[in-house]
């Protein structure tokens, strides 16, 4: 497990690490970075020892992260096995896309009414991106950052703050939907119908088109996840 916490090429922290954040924060942060990038996977176990080794810091920083990762949703005790990285079972999956199908819809028609022209440009943009990366990662990559420039659009902080406890949760679930052929397509028109519904501050056009976009990826997630 220790030899995930960080990306193949990033070195163990040294006192320049930690000049803006404290020890706390940078262990919170690696260990959600390492289970939103699959590099620490649903049901594995970790240890504060293993962790605190990798990561170049005391035990201490490491359970402040642990407790962290434990009141967001990502971590859990398991009987007999310590804390682990949370498992989604099949009914929280759909609970999750039901909330992101609502959180994703508002969020669209908040930044219909609110978006400035540059916003929705990047939009734009961004769309071109994603269904011009080449590897299924990093379309995955671009559509978080897509998703991320509507919420900066909407501009509610608590629908915000909602969103990132979502974000959350969506981090536990394997792989990408991007993987499914054909995807890529289907992501960029989805994203475009979006995006232009926003630059035309059609507000209902909008909000449709965001949970029409979250019910597709729950489908293709279902399949990949349950064969349904």
């Amino acid at each position: 497990m220790s030899s995930q916490i960080l990306g193949p090429s990033e070195p163990v922290a040294d006192e320049a690490d930690f000049r803006n954040t404290s020890r706390g924060e940078y262990v919170f942060r690696a260990l959600r970075d390492a289970i939103q990038e699959g590099r620490l996977t649903q049901g594995e176990r970790l240890r504060e020892e293993e962790i605190a080794r990798r990561l170049g810091v005391s035990r201490t920083p490491v359970r402040e992260a642990l407790r962290r990762l434990v009141a967001r949703g990502l971590v859990q005790e398991a009987p007999g096995r310590g804390l682990v990285v949370v498992e989604l079972t099949k009914r929280q999956v759909i609970e999750l896309y039901a909330m992101r199908r609502i959180l994703e819809g508002a969020a669209a028609r908040f930044a219909a009414q609110h978006a400035s022209p540059a916003e929705g440009e990047l939009l734009r943009r961004l769309a071109a991106e994603c269904r011009d990366a080449e590897t299924p990662a990093r379309m995955a990559v671009c559509n978080r950052a897509f998703h991320l420039a509507i919420y900066e659009a909407a501009h509610n902080r608590y629908l915000q703050q909602a969103l990132g406890d979502m974000s959350d949760a969506l981090t536990l679930l394997p792989s990408t939907t991007f993987q499914e052929p054909g995807r890529a397509a289907t992501a960029y028109d989805e994203h475009m119908k979006i995006a232009e519904a926003i630059i035309a501050h059609d507000a209902d056009a909008a909000e449709a088109a965001g949970r029409d976009h979250i019910a597709m990826a729950e489908q293709l997630r279902s399949r990949m996840l349950f064969g349904v």
